[in-house]
């Protein structure tokens, strides 16, 4: 295949239809019905996401490439941790207001930049580390309300495991993005995207002994639809990385909140909250000045080698 040209614009464009599509995604698990297992969730969410990658990777003459991996090892670790967070992940979405799901979920950047020091050994200075402590006090603002909630019952209690769960979510999602940067030293991006579908399938496939429901049309409907959302949305959002540098488009990840917000109130009727406003804005600005900061650090490493590369 011949090399792409860089578009930012276009770059742009994906990226933002990625969010609206990963937004469809939620809205229908959540209208699905917030009693439905994670794992019954999860497998519909992966088994047909599928069918839409299948087709793209056949579209683009990749598909029987895409099977071949040197590292499976590395695909069954990355698929093991990542289907425990997409499984937290969907119990909170269940059982919080989307844009208080969407708020904390944005704290997996900042737990991906302690897991990049920790375990790459990557070197993260003053400015990375003031904004991931900025970020986790924005974190802690928006779920803390939810978190006190667990001395109530009821549903106040659901949201308070809710809001945990989310936040567990984005601990393991950190950990699968470590993994995922392993994996890229040596695996295609549509290899560790069409691995990832397939393990998280067969893993969440398990936990059909341990009581999936049977769900009503409407339900089911929704659940499938979800499942080609994120299949459809990880598709755009892998083109996106092909036109523009990743740092010019990950801050229009942050477009998810102002959209789930109206998303929320005229199909949920969700009114967000002063405490949940303000830590969001916090945990935005601290991820976008992440975003910043490795932008620069890229600059500075592009000019080093510059400057060490002899002429030709």
């Amino acid at each position: 295949m011949h090399a792409v040209l860089k578009n930012p614009m276009r770059g742009i464009a994906l990226k933002v239809s990625s969010v609206v599509v990963f937004l469809a995604m939620q809205t229908f698990i959540k209208l699905a019905g917030s009693d439905i297992p994670p794992g019954q969730v999860t497998f519909c969410r992966s088994f047909f996401a599928l069918f839409p990658i299948i087709a793209y990777l056949a579209y683009i003459g990749q598909l029987r490439a895409a099977f071949y991996t040197a590292n499976p090892v590395g695909h069954l670790k990355r698929g093991t941790i990542g289907i425990m967070s997409m499984a937290f992940g969907f119990y909170g979405l269940l059982h919080l207001p989307l844009p208080e799901a969407i708020a904390l979920g944005y704290a997996l950047p900042l737990v991906a930049v302690i897991f990049a020091a920790v375990f790459l050994g990557e070197t993260v200075r003053i400015y990375r580390w003031s904004a991931v402590l900025v970020g986790i006090v924005g974190v802690a603002i928006v779920s803390w309300p939810k978190l006190t909630l667990f001395r109530d019952g009821g549903m106040e209690a659901e949201q308070a495991v809710g809001a945990l769960a989310v936040l567990i979510s984005a601990v393991l999602g950190g950990m699968a993005m470590i993994q995922v940067r392993r994996l890229v030293e040596e695996e295609k991006t549509a290899t560790i995207v069409l691995y990832f579908s397939l393990t998280a399938s067969v893993f969440s496939l398990a936990s059909l002994p341990f009581g999936w429901l049977v769900l009503p049309w409407p339900s089911a409907l929704y659940l499938i639809a979800a499942g080609f959302c994120g299949g459809v949305a990880q598709i755009l959002l892998t083109e996106s990385y092909r036109h523009a540098d990743v740092s010019t488009i990950a801050p229009f990840e942050y477009t998810s909140i102002l959209l789930g917000g109206i998303v929320a109130y005229f199909v949920f009727g969700d009114v967000p909250s002063v405490s949940m406003l303000i830590g969001t804005l916090i945990v935005v600005s601290a991820g976008i000045f992440i975003i910043y900061r490795e932008h620069q650090l890229g600059i500075e490493q592009r000019e080093a080698r510059k400057a060490t590369t002899p002429p030709a």
